[in-house]
């Protein structure tokens, strides 16, 4: 099919260019993919992200960002309705160098996944096959942001074989307030 020819001052419109245009359907073929943005509430205790996980992507990175927490705290993360066989460790550094670690095997959560503060909550953390009928694993990093704040690295296993489709987010005290948490898929190819 011919190319249609325009002049110099013709206005293009999206009649005449879709006539040299083709169009094909979108897919993920590689990078992220926004798959949720969830709005935290006001003065919540957790909050659940539906529909987070599907047989579209193998691999997910989540971001907690904006907000803040009633007091000094951090976020665990449970996947769906499980409650048990989470094994995980994490590293802490305070901002004057003091370390310390942390860590559980066959517990309830994986631990200290997002920080929060009166200042904000801040946390990333990638999950490895939570859909698949496979161990679903998961690795985080979280900063508190305040001076005598902290940052944390951890990851672990979920040691079962079950799909989930959600997560949650707890505060081990108090409560948070706004901010959002973004699901991307990470493309398989």
């Amino acid at each position: 099919m011919p190319l249609t020819t325009y002049t110099a001052g013709e206005v293009l419109t999206a009649a005449s260019l879709n006539a040299n245009l083709s169009f094909a359907a979108s897919s993920p073929a590689s990078g992220l993919a926004l798959i949720s943005a969830t709005t935290i509430g006001t003065t919540v205790a957790s909050v659940t992200v539906t529909g987070a996980f599907s047989a579209t992507y193998d691999n997910y990175f989540v971001t907690v960002s904006g907000g803040l927490a009633s007091t000094n705290n951090y976020l665990n993360l449970t996947l769906g309705a499980a409650v048990t066989n989470y094994n995980w460790s994490t590293n802490e550094l305070t901002w004057g160098r003091v370390a310390s670690q942390e860590g559980n095997n066959a517990t309830t959560e994986f631990g200290r996944v997002v920080y929060g503060s009166a200042q904000s909550l801040a946390g990333q953390f990638y999950l490895q096959l939570p859909f698949a009928t496979n161990e679903t694993t998961c690795f985080w990093n979280a900063v508190q942001t305040q001076t005598s704040g902290r940052q944390n690295q951890g990851g672990g296993f979920l040691n079962d074989t079950t799909s989930y489709t959600a997560f949650t987010l707890t505060a081990n005290t108090g409560t948070v307030t706004g901010g959002t948490i973004r699901v991307y898929g990470i493309a398989n190819s």
